[in-house]
Parts: C-alpha cells; structure tokens; sequence
C-alpha cells in the first residue's frame, strides 16, 4: 500500500514519463525487493524493442537490451502479450540473460518476471525485474504490485502519445499559421513579426471588408502607406483602383482640383475637364496621408463628400455618385486640433471610426534586422551595387533609437550603399555614416552617448516638406551629380523617390 501511495504522489506531480518511471522501478526495488527492474519499449529508431527505462543497471547493460518479437523471455510477452514467470533463471533454457550476466546476481535461485504493458488493449512492451526466491512475501503478491504498475505504465504512456499528438497538431497549426503569416506579409509588402506589428495588422484585416472609415495614426515614418495598401488589398476592392494623396505635397490652391476634379475653363489652364482622385477612386479606396494639413475649406466639402457619396468638380454644377473607401493618416493630435479649432470636429468623428496605431521602431526593435536587410537588398538593386553589413554592425542598427522610424532607417540604409565602397561593413565602418547625419539633420533633443546601449542617434532626417527645396537647389545639384537624380538626392540629403517627386512637382505645366 505504502509503495502504491508513493506511486500515485510521483504521478500526481506531473514530472516526465522518463523520471516517474525509473522513480517507480526505484521504489519496486527498495520497498518490495524485485530488483534490476526494466521497462523495455519499442526502439524509435529502428526494429525491434529496446530498454528504455531501468533502475540496477548499469550504460552497457542498458545498452545490451535489445530484443525482437518473441526473442526471449522479454520478446514473447511483447509478442504474446501474456505473464511470464521463469522460478530459476539458471534451469530455463530460454532465458537469455543477454541484459545481466548470471555472474553479476546473488548465489541461490534467481526467479524473471516479465509483464506486458497494454496501450489501448495493443502490447507496447514488457516490465520485467529479478526476484530472489527465498522472500517471505507471497510471489502473488509481487505479481499483483507489478500488474498495477503495468498498468500505471499503460495509461502514463496513453497520455503521453495523446499530449504528443496535440503538440504535433498545435505545432503543425502554429506552422500553418506562420507560413499564412509569411504569405500575408510578403503580399503586402509589410515586414516583421513584432507582436504590436502583428497586433496592427490583424486589425486591418478584421476590418478590411467593412465600408466605414479608417484613421491610421502613429508618428512619421511608421509605414502607414503599406497599411492603407494591405487594407485594400484584404478588402473586396483589392481589384480596383487604389490611390493615394499626400495631403502636405498639395499647394492649397491647387487642393480643390487634385481631389474632386474641374471642368474645362475652371481656371486659367484648365483646357480639359479632369477627373479629380475622388472619381478616379471610385470602386477602390482612396488614401489621405497627412490629412490633417489639409486647409480648413476643404474639410467641409470632404465631409460631404463622406456623407453623401458624391463631389462636385471645380467648376462644375452636377453630382457625381463615388463609391470609394476612405482611409486617412496623420501623426498629429487630431483631438488636439479639433479642441484648437484646427480641424472640423464632425469631419473627425466621420474619420475616426476606426483608429488604427501603428506602432513606432522603438517598439518594434526585433524587426530592425529583417527591415535593414530588406533595405540593404533594394538599395544593392537600385544602385547596381554589393554592399553587405556584418552581424555585428546589423546588431549595433537596432541599438539605435531611430526616432524618424521605418523612413529613417530605410534612408540610411540607402545612403551607406550610395556612399560606402563595395564589400562587407562592421561597427566601426558606420559609426561615422550615423555622425554623418549632422550635416543635413538636427539633434535629437536629450540625445545620450551615441555608442551606449540604449543611446538613441545624435541625428535623425529631419521631416521635409515636398516644398524643402527649390527648383534652383534641385537643377544645381542635378548638374553637380552629371544629371544622375540618385546622387543628386543624397547631395541633398534626400532620397531618390522624394528628390524625383520635387523635381516633377516643380516643373512648368505644359
């Protein structure tokens, strides 16, 4: 009774299968005397059966029990699944001994018993031990005890396979999961597996077949474009057209037109009618970055356009039906702007109906790695060049605060391929590209020491208006990099994109 208590106390603590059965073969030889006590299970690895759990023995008995079906005592009860007691190891001739030489047990009769160990009513294996014959306990008693601990065994290793079927299910789903993961992420363009990330993302695909408005917000740089794109994308409109509007690029006197559209004669040069992004957004979505520089006149015809479904061209006295979806951004305190009388506070209520936080780098430091080689492989592509970074010099890039998030990281990533020769970076070869920063950047207010741990950049890229150059500043920077825009943009501590965008945006209209 005291050994079968001692049994039940070593389940109920939940310890693995390997310690609660050798726990359990400990106790039969200390407490009831039937020593050398083995479980022998099927090998993984092969054939046949092997013991897998023992108390007595030593590595190269272990190693020497090794049966097949019906091989010995041990493989007939595994083959027959039925008890069997040999009274004298020394008169039965097929007892092997193949585990423990005759010469290593005590002088006198030496009795084996061997009992199957039933999964599901299937025979996976045996329980075998010594016994000495001359004991004053009944060997029926022994048996009993034994036949309990088979079945203990039983039932351990019934829950054992069970629990490692869930893991394999879960482990299976989870890698089902990841690869859908990988899929959607890669389709949008959107990398990392940060939880915050993850957390933004599934928002947006909760919400991507609704029709009501969405607000991303976050600070600059945090890749709120990507998201709108993704939200289209996960969205029955994926096959339409998506456009987007940078609300800050767009001269005041120019905003009407761009978003809803003019009629011929509008204004001086207005020679044809033109569908403004409104229309030309209809049956897709249309994304208003920056949309709280957008002027204060405008926000009351946006409003009604939301409303209503319909604009009215520049110039124009008809209705036109869209049906667009609106996603909006800012990294403002649009709440902030509304208590000021900066922003209309219906239009904001119309807007943030679904508010979406994307999360800045900061709190995204275990992506740093994958997006600084994303970059590096794009930049290498764009500019037809091979530079690669060491894992230390990747490891010392996410230390960094990057306080002007995805944007600052990807530009610098940029101009180290533009300005480093061919080969492979360390440490120390960008230390000098992030100091580099100061001449075209402004300090990051209560910067600490640039080489501690948790020290952000001395610099940052300041946020640049699409007005920050002129068309002098552009076409001389132009001529000094022999009419090549990519160096022209890092003379100006641009990138090609924003330089290409300027330098359009500023020629004359034909």
């Amino acid at each position: 009774m005291f050994l079968l208590q001692e049994v039940m106390n070593l389940i109920g603590k939940g310890i693995r299968l390997d310690q609660v059965a050798r726990e359990m073969l400990h106790l039969l030889s200390e407490i009831v005397g039937l020593n050398r006590g083995r479980i022998v299970l099927q090998d993984p690895n092969g054939d046949g059966y092997r013991i897998a759990h023992s108390y007595g023995l030593t590595r190269k008995e272990v190693d020497r029990g090794r049966y097949t079906l019906g091989e010995g005592i041990t493989g007939r009860v595994i083959q027959d699944g039925h008890l069997i007691i040999v009274q004298d190891i020394d008169k039965d001739p097929t007892f092997l001994g193949r585990a423990v030489q005759r010469t290593t047990l005590p002088q006198g009769v030496v009795s084996f018993l061997a009992l199957p160990i039933r999964v599901e009513q299937r025979t996976v294996g045996a329980i075998a031990c010594h016994r000495i014959r001359h004991r004053e306990r009944a060997l029926s008693d022994d048996l009993t005890i034994l036949r309990i601990i088979a079945t203990l065994i039983g039932q351990l290793l019934t829950l054992n396979e069970r629990v490692e079927e869930k893991t394999r299910a879960l482990e299976e789903h989870n890698d089902m999961l990841a690869r859908e993961l990988r899929i959607k992420r890669a389709r949008y363009g959107i990398i990392g597996t940060s939880p915050s990330l993850l957390r933004a993302l599934a928002q947006v695909e909760k919400v991507a077949n609704a029709t009501a408005s969405v607000l991303l917000l976050g600070d600059s740089g945090t890749g709120k474009e990507l998201f709108a794109r993704a939200l289209h994308l996960a969205s029955p409109r994926r096959g339409k057209p998506f456009i987007k509007v940078n609300c800050a690029a767009i001269p005041e006197t120019l905003f009407e037109s761009e978003l809803f559209g003019h009629e011929r004669g509008a204004f001086t040069g207005a020679v044809d009618a033109r569908a403004g992004w409104f229309e030309q957004a209809s049956g897709g979505t249309i994304f208003l970055d920056e949309i709280g520089e957008m002027p204060a006149i405008l926000q009351t015809k946006l409003l009604r356009t939301l409303q209503e479904g319909t604009v009215v061209r520049l110039g124009g006295k008809r209705e036109i039906r869209v049906d667009m979806r609106l996603v909006a951004a800012t990294n403002r305190d649009l709440a902030g702007d509304v208590a000021q009388g900066r922003f209309r506070e219906d239009l904001f209520y119309r807007l943030n109906v679904i508010p979406i936080t994307l999360p800045p780098l900061a709190e995204r430091r275990g992506d740093i790695p994958d997006l600084v080689l994303h970059f590096l492989t794009r930049a290498n592509q764009d500019n037809q060049r091979n530079v690669n970074l060491t894992q230390a010099a990747i490891a010392h890039l996410a230390r960094q605060q990057w306080p002007g998030n995805i944007r600052q990281l990807a530009n610098f990533i940029e101009r180290t391929v533009l300005l480093s020769s061919e080969g492979v970076l360390d440490v120390d070869d960008l230390r000098p590209m992030l100091g580099d920063a100061a001449r075209t950047s402004i300090a990051f207010p209560g910067s600490m020491e640039r080489d501690s741990p948790a020290a952000p950049m001395a610099t940052i890229r300041p946020y640049l208006s699409a007005d920050s150059h002129g068309h002098e500043q552009l076409r001389l920077a132009l001529a000094q990099a022999g009419g090549n825009k990519t160096r022209a943009a890092q003379r100006l501590g641009l990138t090609g994109r924003q330089f290409s965008y300027r330098w359009r945006k500023l020629q004359p209209m034909p």
